[in-house]
């Protein structure tokens, strides 16, 4: 009777043990999942899906680009359908010509046949120079289209055009531009896409713009990213654009 109960207590242990080692290894796991960057090293993970209002009132802190509900899009099933083939919508300026959230079925068939025109259209908070940023002399802006131009061949479109910091639009948009643009190329799939800048209260620079996509015949395309408009070594002034090196 003794040796069964020790045998008993044994089995009791090594049945906590490996309880506990699971819980264990289901936690880290779930971790490395949620804070995985997305061929991004500067970037972390918010909590939860969060409203263009509350990403308004985030503050650069050290991240430029964080994801945004674990990085899963929220786009519905009938967002992912395309019964209508590819197309593309641009929201109407508001009250102070700021441009609005972008929306897309990206398609093969909706990429440029020619080369892009020079930009020439200014934006709301305009106000570029040269600027030294991380020990590089750099121009502090470019005219940032939310759905770039290899995507759509939209270009002088005020529709689709924010100003953006050199690192918001390079590294920052482009690295995700870039990966869809080479999926379509290579898939001749389509791509749900939305990229909306968000303004805080009245101010004419945005604070940083929210992108979405997912791929809809595979998952190969899947992100949910925020990423702050700023640039290092330089302080904006969000009201007007101006700013102090």
């Amino acid at each position: 009777m003794a040796k069964r109960r020790k045998r008993r207590k044994r089995k009791q242990k090594i049945s906590i043990i490996s309880t506990i080692a699971a819980i264990i290894i289901i936690a880290v796991g779930g971790y490395l999942q949620v804070n995985s960057p997305t061929q991004q090293t500067k970037q972390t993970t918010t909590s939860q899906t969060v409203s263009a209002k509350q990403l308004a009132k985030l503050n650069y802190s050290s991240k430029q680009i964080i994801t945004v509900n674990h990085n899963k899009p929220t786009f519905s099933q009938s967002d992912l359908s395309i019964a209508h083939g590819s197309w593309q919508t641009y929201h109407d300026l508001d009250k102070l010509n700021r441009v609005g959230t972008a929306n897309a079925m990206l398609g093969k068939d909706l990429m440029p046949k020619s080369e892009r025109d020079p930009l020439y259209v200014d934006p709301t908070g305009w106000h570029n120079k040269q600027v030294q940023s991380d020990g590089k002399t750099v121009w502090l802006y470019n005219r940032s289209h939310l759905i770039g131009y290899q995507l759509t061949g939209q270009n002088n479109n005020l529709k689709n055009l924010m100003t953006g910091t050199a690192s918001l639009n390079s590294p920052g948009m482009e690295l995700y531009e870039n990966q869809i643009a080479d999926y379509i190329k290579d898939t001749n799939h389509h791509v749900r896409y939305q990229v909306e800048p968000i303004f805080r209260g009245d101010e004419l620079l945005a604070r940083g713009v929210h992108m979405m996509a997912e791929s809809v015949e595979d998952k190969r395309i899947s992100f949910n990213i925020y990423i702050f408009n700023i640039e290092d070594d330089v302080t904006l002034n969000y009201a007007d654009g101006t700013s102090t090196n």
